[in-house]
Protein backbone atom coordinates (compact mmCIF):
# COMPACT_ATOMS: atom_id res chain seq x y z
CA UNK A 1 0.00 0.00 0.00
CA UNK A 2 1.64 3.27 -0.83
CA UNK A 3 0.67 6.83 0.32
CA UNK A 4 1.19 10.32 -1.67
CA UNK A 5 2.96 13.10 -0.35
CA UNK A 6 3.55 16.21 -1.91
CA UNK A 7 7.24 17.39 -1.84
CA UNK A 8 6.53 19.45 1.07
CA UNK A 9 4.76 17.34 2.89
CA UNK A 10 7.53 14.24 2.33
CA UNK A 11 10.53 17.15 3.54
CA UNK A 12 8.45 18.50 6.51
CA UNK A 13 7.82 14.67 7.66
CA UNK A 14 11.33 13.79 7.36
CA UNK A 15 12.68 17.37 8.98
CA UNK A 16 9.84 17.37 12.08
CA UNK A 17 11.08 13.15 12.29
CA UNK A 18 14.88 14.43 12.86
CA UNK A 19 14.02 17.57 15.11
CA UNK A 20 12.23 14.88 17.52
CA UNK A 21 15.45 13.10 17.90
CA UNK A 22 17.22 15.67 18.50
CA UNK A 23 18.97 16.60 14.98
CA UNK A 24 19.61 20.34 15.22
CA UNK A 25 17.13 22.69 12.64
CA UNK A 26 20.02 23.20 9.59
CA UNK A 27 21.40 19.63 10.06
CA UNK A 28 17.56 18.05 10.03
CA UNK A 29 17.05 20.47 7.16
CA UNK A 30 19.80 19.52 5.06
CA UNK A 31 19.55 15.40 5.79
CA UNK A 32 15.49 15.70 5.23
CA UNK A 33 16.15 17.25 1.31
CA UNK A 34 18.81 14.60 0.94
CA UNK A 35 16.79 12.00 1.41
CA UNK A 36 14.14 13.36 -0.63
CA UNK A 37 15.99 14.48 -3.48
CA UNK A 38 16.66 10.66 -3.79
CA UNK A 39 13.27 9.55 -4.09
CA UNK A 40 12.61 11.93 -6.49
CA UNK A 41 15.50 10.36 -8.85
CA UNK A 42 14.44 6.93 -8.03
CA UNK A 43 16.77 5.69 -5.58
CA UNK A 44 14.38 4.85 -3.19
CA UNK A 45 17.16 2.68 -1.50
CA UNK A 46 19.37 5.47 -0.43
CA UNK A 47 15.97 7.70 0.00
CA UNK A 48 13.43 8.23 2.86
CA UNK A 49 13.23 4.11 3.99
CA UNK A 50 16.49 4.93 5.49
CA UNK A 51 15.47 7.20 7.64
CA UNK A 52 13.63 5.01 10.28
CA UNK A 53 17.18 3.77 10.51
CA UNK A 54 18.89 6.75 11.33
CA UNK A 55 16.45 7.56 14.03
CA UNK A 56 16.82 4.80 15.72
CA UNK A 57 20.73 4.68 15.77
CA UNK A 58 20.23 9.10 16.71
CA UNK A 59 17.93 7.64 20.23
CA UNK A 60 20.11 5.06 20.83
CA UNK A 61 23.33 6.81 20.63
CA UNK A 62 25.20 4.85 18.03
CA UNK A 63 24.63 8.13 15.87
CA UNK A 64 25.55 11.72 17.70
CA UNK A 65 21.82 13.49 16.85
CA UNK A 66 23.19 16.92 17.93
CA UNK A 67 26.97 16.51 16.40
CA UNK A 68 27.35 19.78 14.46
CA UNK A 69 30.56 19.33 11.93
CA UNK A 70 34.04 20.96 12.45
CA UNK A 71 35.22 22.61 9.44
CA UNK A 72 39.29 23.13 8.92
CA UNK A 73 41.22 24.14 5.73
CA UNK A 74 45.22 23.15 5.16
CA UNK A 75 45.86 24.67 1.83
CA UNK A 76 44.24 22.70 -0.38
CA UNK A 77 42.59 19.99 1.78
CA UNK A 78 39.38 20.71 3.38
CA UNK A 79 39.51 18.83 6.37
CA UNK A 80 35.62 18.01 8.01
CA UNK A 81 35.14 15.81 11.12
CA UNK A 82 31.49 14.64 11.40
CA UNK A 83 31.73 13.86 15.16
CA UNK A 84 29.57 11.00 14.41
CA UNK A 85 26.94 12.43 13.50
CA UNK A 86 24.84 11.92 9.60
CA UNK A 87 26.71 12.86 6.82
CA UNK A 88 25.02 14.91 4.92
CA UNK A 89 25.54 18.23 6.99
CA UNK A 90 29.23 17.32 6.80
CA UNK A 91 29.61 16.61 3.00
CA UNK A 92 27.26 19.96 2.87
CA UNK A 93 30.11 22.36 4.98
CA UNK A 94 32.88 20.77 2.64
CA UNK A 95 31.35 21.35 -0.46
CA UNK A 96 30.32 25.11 0.93
CA UNK A 97 34.03 25.51 1.15
CA UNK A 98 35.12 23.69 -2.26
CA UNK A 99 33.35 25.71 -4.49
CA UNK A 100 35.65 29.41 -4.22
CA UNK A 101 38.32 27.40 -2.79
CA UNK A 102 38.78 25.09 -5.94
CA UNK A 103 37.92 28.59 -8.19
CA UNK A 104 41.18 30.29 -6.26
CA UNK A 105 43.32 27.00 -6.15
CA UNK A 106 42.44 25.02 -9.27
CA UNK A 107 41.67 21.86 -7.71
CA UNK A 108 40.47 21.25 -3.51
CA UNK A 109 40.31 17.94 -1.80
CA UNK A 110 37.88 17.69 0.97
CA UNK A 111 38.08 15.00 3.43
CA UNK A 112 35.30 13.71 5.50
CA UNK A 113 36.21 11.78 8.70
CA UNK A 114 34.06 10.22 11.04
CA UNK A 115 31.15 10.07 9.49
CA UNK A 116 27.96 7.87 8.37
CA UNK A 117 26.23 6.61 5.10
CA UNK A 118 26.96 8.34 2.48
CA UNK A 119 23.64 8.42 0.69
CA UNK A 120 23.66 8.89 -3.24
CA UNK A 121 27.37 9.96 -4.35
CA UNK A 122 26.30 11.51 -7.33
CA UNK A 123 24.52 14.41 -5.48
CA UNK A 124 27.63 16.05 -4.06
CA UNK A 125 29.53 15.94 -7.27
CA UNK A 126 26.17 16.77 -9.79
CA UNK A 127 25.78 20.11 -6.97
CA UNK A 128 29.60 21.12 -7.97
CA UNK A 129 29.34 20.82 -11.46
CA UNK A 130 26.60 23.20 -11.34
CA UNK A 131 29.07 25.44 -10.03
CA UNK A 132 31.14 24.70 -12.94
CA UNK A 133 33.63 22.39 -11.39
CA UNK A 134 34.54 19.17 -11.88
CA UNK A 135 34.35 16.48 -9.83
CA UNK A 136 34.93 12.92 -8.31
CA UNK A 137 33.39 11.78 -4.94
CA UNK A 138 34.38 8.41 -2.98
CA UNK A 139 33.01 6.38 0.50
CA UNK A 140 33.97 3.75 2.38
CA UNK A 141 30.94 1.51 4.22
CA UNK A 142 30.89 -1.01 6.25
CA UNK A 143 32.17 -4.69 5.23
CA UNK A 144 29.71 -6.02 2.41
CA UNK A 145 32.38 -7.44 0.14
CA UNK A 146 35.04 -9.88 0.88
CA UNK A 147 38.63 -9.54 -1.24
CA UNK A 148 38.51 -11.21 -4.30
CA UNK A 149 39.25 -15.11 -3.49
CA UNK A 150 38.25 -14.81 0.04
CA UNK A 151 34.66 -15.31 1.82
CA UNK A 152 34.83 -12.78 4.71
CA UNK A 153 33.99 -9.07 4.01
CA UNK A 154 36.50 -6.46 4.55
CA UNK A 155 35.42 -4.24 2.22
CA UNK A 156 32.11 -1.63 1.71
CA UNK A 157 30.32 -1.40 -1.41
CA UNK A 158 31.99 1.71 -1.35
CA UNK A 159 30.17 4.12 -3.90
CA UNK A 160 32.25 6.37 -6.93
CA UNK A 161 31.14 9.21 -8.32
CA UNK A 162 31.85 11.54 -11.23
CA UNK A 163 30.25 14.90 -12.62
CA UNK A 164 31.24 17.20 -15.30
CA UNK A 165 29.59 20.79 -16.44
CA UNK A 166 28.28 20.77 -19.64
CA UNK A 167 27.97 23.69 -21.92
CA UNK A 168 24.26 24.03 -22.27
CA UNK A 169 22.61 21.31 -20.19
CA UNK A 170 22.41 19.43 -17.05
CA UNK A 171 25.94 18.27 -15.80
CA UNK A 172 26.63 14.47 -16.67
CA UNK A 173 26.80 12.41 -13.72
CA UNK A 174 28.27 8.96 -13.02
CA UNK A 175 27.38 7.03 -9.92
CA UNK A 176 28.16 3.86 -9.04
CA UNK A 177 28.97 1.33 -6.53
CA UNK A 178 31.52 -0.94 -6.43
CA UNK A 179 29.08 -4.31 -5.93
CA UNK A 180 26.94 -5.31 -8.61
CA UNK A 181 24.03 -3.66 -6.87
CA UNK A 182 24.35 -1.34 -3.65
CA UNK A 183 23.42 -3.23 -0.73
CA UNK A 184 20.66 -1.21 -0.23
CA UNK A 185 18.74 -3.48 -2.45
CA UNK A 186 19.27 -6.25 -0.55
CA UNK A 187 17.64 -4.77 2.82
CA UNK A 188 14.67 -3.62 1.36
CA UNK A 189 14.17 -6.75 -0.43
CA UNK A 190 14.33 -8.16 2.93
CA UNK A 191 12.10 -5.83 4.24
CA UNK A 192 9.49 -6.56 1.41
CA UNK A 193 10.18 -10.26 2.07
CA UNK A 194 11.35 -10.90 -1.48
CA UNK A 195 14.33 -12.63 -3.20
CA UNK A 196 17.01 -11.53 -4.77
CA UNK A 197 18.33 -12.02 -8.25
CA UNK A 198 20.77 -14.79 -8.19
CA UNK A 199 24.39 -13.12 -9.22
CA UNK A 200 24.09 -10.02 -6.36
CA UNK A 201 25.54 -11.70 -3.54
CA UNK A 202 27.05 -14.60 -1.93
CA UNK A 203 26.25 -16.94 1.18
CA UNK A 204 28.94 -17.46 3.73
CA UNK A 205 30.48 -20.33 2.29
CA UNK A 206 31.21 -18.31 -1.08
CA UNK A 207 28.33 -19.72 -2.85
CA UNK A 208 25.42 -18.12 -4.87
CA UNK A 209 22.58 -17.13 -3.26
CA UNK A 210 19.12 -15.52 -4.19
CA UNK A 211 18.02 -14.93 -0.06
CA UNK A 212 18.22 -11.69 0.96
CA UNK A 213 19.12 -12.78 4.87
CA UNK A 214 21.77 -15.08 3.27
CA UNK A 215 23.30 -12.70 1.11
CA UNK A 216 23.43 -9.75 4.12
CA UNK A 217 25.38 -12.61 6.20
CA UNK A 218 27.61 -13.23 3.06
CA UNK A 219 29.00 -11.49 0.59
CA UNK A 220 28.33 -8.74 -2.08
CA UNK A 221 29.58 -9.62 -5.84
CA UNK A 222 32.03 -7.24 -7.02
CA UNK A 223 31.08 -5.19 -10.03
CA UNK A 224 33.70 -6.51 -12.62
CA UNK A 225 34.56 -9.35 -10.28
CA UNK A 226 38.32 -9.06 -9.23
CA UNK A 227 38.92 -5.67 -11.15
CA UNK A 228 35.49 -4.09 -8.87
CA UNK A 229 37.72 -5.95 -6.04
CA UNK A 230 40.96 -3.90 -6.43
CA UNK A 231 38.69 -1.10 -6.57
CA UNK A 232 36.74 -1.02 -3.60
CA UNK A 233 40.43 -1.80 -1.75
CA UNK A 234 41.39 1.73 -3.75
CA UNK A 235 38.32 3.71 -2.04
CA UNK A 236 39.05 2.11 1.68
CA UNK A 237 42.90 3.59 1.38
CA UNK A 238 41.39 7.08 -0.08
CA UNK A 239 38.88 7.43 2.32
CA UNK A 240 39.38 5.92 5.53
CA UNK A 241 42.99 5.33 4.94
CA UNK A 242 43.74 9.05 4.31
CA UNK A 243 40.80 10.54 7.33
CA UNK A 244 41.86 8.00 9.70
CA UNK A 245 38.07 6.80 9.83
CA UNK A 246 37.22 2.82 10.23
CA UNK A 247 37.78 0.47 7.33
CA UNK A 248 34.89 -1.31 5.93
CA UNK A 249 35.43 -3.86 8.33
CA UNK A 250 35.95 -1.98 11.13
CA UNK A 251 32.70 -0.46 10.96
CA UNK A 252 29.39 -1.02 12.26
CA UNK A 253 26.02 -1.82 10.69
CA UNK A 254 24.36 1.04 8.77
CA UNK A 255 21.18 -0.52 9.37
CA UNK A 256 21.77 -1.26 13.62
CA UNK A 257 20.86 0.71 16.36
CA UNK A 258 23.26 -0.96 18.74
CA UNK A 259 26.79 -0.77 18.57
CA UNK A 260 29.50 1.83 18.43
CA UNK A 261 29.26 4.66 15.24
CA UNK A 262 30.11 3.26 11.76
CA UNK A 263 33.17 6.47 11.68
CA UNK A 264 33.36 5.26 7.80
CA UNK A 265 35.70 8.46 5.72
CA UNK A 266 34.82 10.28 2.33
CA UNK A 267 36.67 12.11 -0.18
CA UNK A 268 35.45 14.58 -2.70
CA UNK A 269 37.57 16.06 -4.89
CA UNK A 270 37.05 19.06 -6.93
CA UNK A 271 38.56 20.53 -9.82
CA UNK A 272 38.07 23.87 -11.89
CA UNK A 273 38.62 23.19 -15.77
CA UNK A 274 39.58 27.36 -16.09
CA UNK A 275 43.10 26.24 -14.33
CA UNK A 276 43.75 23.50 -16.74
CA UNK A 277 43.22 24.98 -20.01
CA UNK A 278 40.15 26.86 -22.46
CA UNK A 279 37.02 25.39 -23.95
CA UNK A 280 36.06 22.83 -21.45
CA UNK A 281 32.74 22.70 -21.99
CA UNK A 282 32.94 23.06 -25.77
CA UNK A 283 35.32 19.95 -26.05
CA UNK A 284 33.28 17.46 -23.66
CA UNK A 285 30.16 18.10 -26.12
CA UNK A 286 32.13 16.95 -29.11
CA UNK A 287 32.95 13.43 -27.24
CA UNK A 288 29.12 13.65 -25.82
CA UNK A 289 27.54 14.50 -28.98
CA UNK A 290 29.24 11.61 -30.55
CA UNK A 291 28.31 8.95 -28.30
CA UNK A 292 24.55 10.18 -29.25
CA UNK A 293 24.72 9.65 -32.63
CA UNK A 294 24.49 5.94 -31.81
CA UNK A 295 21.56 4.19 -31.97
CA UNK A 296 20.52 2.96 -28.27
CA UNK A 297 22.62 4.96 -26.79
CA UNK A 298 22.16 7.00 -23.34
CA UNK A 299 23.87 9.33 -21.11
CA UNK A 300 25.06 8.37 -17.66
CA UNK A 301 22.18 10.08 -15.36
CA UNK A 302 20.06 10.65 -17.77
CA UNK A 303 17.29 8.37 -16.24
CA UNK A 304 17.70 9.85 -13.07
CA UNK A 305 17.00 13.79 -14.30
CA UNK A 306 13.88 12.03 -16.39
CA UNK A 307 12.94 10.57 -13.26
CA UNK A 308 13.25 13.82 -11.20
CA UNK A 309 10.98 16.29 -13.50
CA UNK A 310 7.92 12.99 -13.13
CA UNK A 311 8.51 13.73 -9.92
CA UNK A 312 8.32 17.38 -9.74
CA UNK A 313 5.43 17.60 -7.35
CA UNK A 314 4.70 14.50 -5.50
CA UNK A 315 6.46 11.14 -4.70
CA UNK A 316 4.70 8.02 -3.45
CA UNK A 317 5.88 6.10 -0.33
CA UNK A 318 4.99 3.44 1.30
CA UNK A 319 2.19 3.51 3.50
CA UNK A 320 4.09 1.95 6.64
CA UNK A 321 7.24 3.73 6.30
CA UNK A 322 4.79 7.33 6.42
CA UNK A 323 3.39 5.85 9.35
CA UNK A 324 6.11 5.13 10.90
CA UNK A 325 7.69 8.35 10.53
CA UNK A 326 4.50 10.10 11.61
CA UNK A 327 5.02 7.97 14.74
CA UNK A 328 8.30 9.31 16.03
CA UNK A 329 6.60 12.88 15.29
CA UNK A 330 3.91 12.34 17.18
CA UNK A 331 1.39 12.88 14.26
CA UNK A 332 -1.76 10.29 14.07
CA UNK A 333 -1.56 8.63 10.49
CA UNK A 334 -4.57 9.74 8.08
Amino acid sequence: MKTQLTLDEAQALAHDALLAVGVPEWEAGVCARALLDAERDGLPSHGLSRLPFYLAQARSGKVVADARARVDVKGSVIRVDARHGLAFPAIARGVERAIPLARELGMVAVAIAQSHHFGVAGAPVEQLAREGLVALAFSNAPSAMAPWGGKRPLYGTNPIAFATPRAEADPLVIDLSLSKVARGKVMLAKKAGESIPEGWALDTEGRPTTDPDAAIAGSMVPAGDAKGAALALMVELLTAGLTGSHFGFQASSFFEAEGEPPGVGHLILAFDPAHFGEGYTAHVETLLTAMLEQDGVRLPGARRYATRARHAERIELPAALVEELRAYCGTPAD
